[in-house]
């Protein structure tokens, strides 16, 4: 016999856990002391939150679960914000968070909050553990849950008094849960369909989405895409799932898109959607796009289809088992006409890449950075200007992306960026982020030194909330209201006071020699970029 809160390390070690990130408190201690025993490692953030950030970077790069771990109350809703995040871009974690007592349940006693009909409507599933017996049952569930289907987040909410509870440990070697079993081959009437489609179009077009990298599919797309002369284009989310540099890759789509992927997106005739959700960023009149187009819609959610807009051909099930069906199946085609018309469009657009007086060209310094990164390098943005700076001239060939999308979360990029480097130490990565979400973020500069993850982070500083400040002088008559960030601290300083070497540049020419030096440290690394509060997005 061994305590509930030893199955529950145990079962993380049968999930193969090697790393979480938490931040304890009385009603998770009894699964802390159990924890002290195992050789997983514990990377203690310096708010929740960003520990379920953390674990939302660690899962993207490892494509499985990865695990946070909070106390009751303020613990477990300092979680709330993380857990959506990872449900809008369908990440696989797995939420542990210490409960009170269960004869306390409902009596409003010190530290209760219900997190389970908190986190209801953005979670896959959530557990309050009622029966300590249960405990092994429920974790393999809940791996099951957020790595298999759509993946997503899984709560497992568990009281003080259930985790010391002496239980007989049996982990499952296998689930099955009558009510959930998601589709993954794509059924063959509608894989004709979608063939004969493909044939007939004189101007298709492949538009990536986030659920790509959940199915593994992008080496499937970029067949696809090179056996019909297929062009490709990707929602934020998709960035990357094919090298940026190929030849048949045309950039973002939407409102911050480049303009040969909306060019692309607005005269196809054909257009498949592969995992991706048709967000109000990415398609702004989705009602007028399926009236002129003829849309192929792949997901294995079957929720998200018709959801924004409607699709002439459904097809429900795993993209990368569903694209190996018709590239097994499809004839080769040659749009090589309809290449050349949007390749001319993507060659004529120079981008900006001037210098400013005593400031730093954004623009011009992601596409420096990225010429300078190695080509596996990962760069996680965070929210606002300088995550659509990032993502339109991410030019990392065989990089990851990774940013928030569907909530637009500020505060994300370090924290994600520190699950990432652990999940492979031995890729590049690093974090760009602007001076107001560095400050929803900095604590966890403790944490990147105490437990010596060497990312590298880059502060774009203009001193305000630059793309609130951008909506109100084009949208507001330029009545600007609390977008301004003053008072920024000296960030090179506060680096410095947690023993993080920085820098601070003004201009362009020296971004060259400033981004070799963080590069070339062997620990983490703060850049600091000076850029001019009137710096547009685009």
């Amino acid at each position: 016999m061994i305590s509930a809160a030893e199955a529950m390390v145990k079962c993380l070690e049968k999930e193969g856990i090697k790393t979480v990130f938490g931040y304890p408190g009385a009603a998770i201690c009894p699964f802390y002391d159990a924890l002290a025993d195992s050789g997983i490692r514990h990377v203690l953030v310096r708010q929740e939150q960003n520990g379920g950030h953390a674990a939302n970077g660690y899962a993207r790069i490892t494509g499985k679960p990865a695990v946070c771990i909070a106390t009751s109350g303020p613990g477990a809703t300092n979680l709330i914000t993380a857990i959506a995040t990872a449900y809008m871009d369908s990440i696989p974690v797995v939420a542990i968070t210490g409960q009170v007592n269960s004869d306390l349940l409902g009596r409003d006693v010190f530290q209760e909050a219900d997190i389970t009909g908190a986190v209801e409507s953005f979670v896959k599933h959530s557990y309050l553990v009622k029966n300590a017996e249960d405990i092994p049952r429920i974790f393999k569930e809940a791996f099951y849950i957020a790595g298999s289907g759509r993946p997503g987040p899984v709560l497992i909410d568990v009281p003080m008094d259930v985790q010391k509870v002496p239980i007989a440990f049996d982990y499952p070697k296998s689930i099955s849960i009558r009510s959930y079993n998601p589709s993954t081959k794509g059924h063959p009437v509608q894989i004709k369909r979608v063939i004969a489609a493909i044939s007939e179009a004189e101007k298709p077009l492949i538009c990536a989405g986030g659920g790509v990298f959940a199915a593994d599919a992008g080496g499937e797309l970029l067949e696809l895409a090179q056996k019909c002369s297929i062009p490709i284009v990707t929602t934020m989310m998709g960035i990357s799932a094919v090298p940026v540099d190929h030849p048949l890759y045309f950039g973002m789509i939407g409102s911050h898109g480049k303009k040969a992927a909306n060019t692309a997106l607005l005269t196809a005739d054909l257009l498949i959607l592969i995992g991706a959700r048709v967000g109000d960023r990415a398609v702004s009149t989705p009602g007028i796009l399926e009236k002129r187009t003829k849309i192929i819609h792949i997901d294995i959610d079957p929720a998200e289809i018709g959801k924004n807009m409607e699709a002439a051909i459904p097809l429900v099930g795993d993209a990368s088992i569903i694209l190996k069906q018709i590239i097994d199946k499809v004839a080769p085609c040659d749009h090589s006409a309809w290449n050349a018309e949007l390749n001319a469009l993507k060659t004529s657009i120079v981008p900006d890449m001037e210098e400013r007086p005593r400031t730093v060209n954004p623009k011009a310094f992601i596409t420096l950075l990225s010429q300078k990164l190695n080509d596996n390098a990962v760069v996680v943005a965070d929210v606002g200007q300088n995550q659509i700076w990032t993502a339109n001239q991410f030019m990392v060939p065989h990089g990851r992306f990774l940013t928030s999308g569907g909530m637009g979360t500020m505060g994300y990029s370090v924290p994600a960026a520190m699950g990432a480097k652990l999940a492979d130490p031995g890729r590049q990565v690093i974090a760009v982020c602007g001076d107001g979400s560095f400050q929803m973020q900095m604590m966890e500069l403790a944490t990147i030194r105490q437990h010596d993850i060497p990312v590298k982070i880059i502060v774009m500083k203009n001193q305000r909330l630059g793309m609130v400040r951008e909506l109100q002088t084009k949208g507001y008559h330029d009545r600007q209201i609390a977008v301004d960030l003053e008072n920024v601290p000296d960030i090179p300083k506060l680096a410095a006071a947690y023993g993080i070497p920085a820098k601070s540049i003004t201009s362009l020419k020296d971004a060259g020699s400033a981004i070799d030096e963080m590069l070339a440290a062997d620990g983490p690394y703060l850049l600091e970029c000076i850029v001019d509060p009137d710096e547009a997005t685009l």
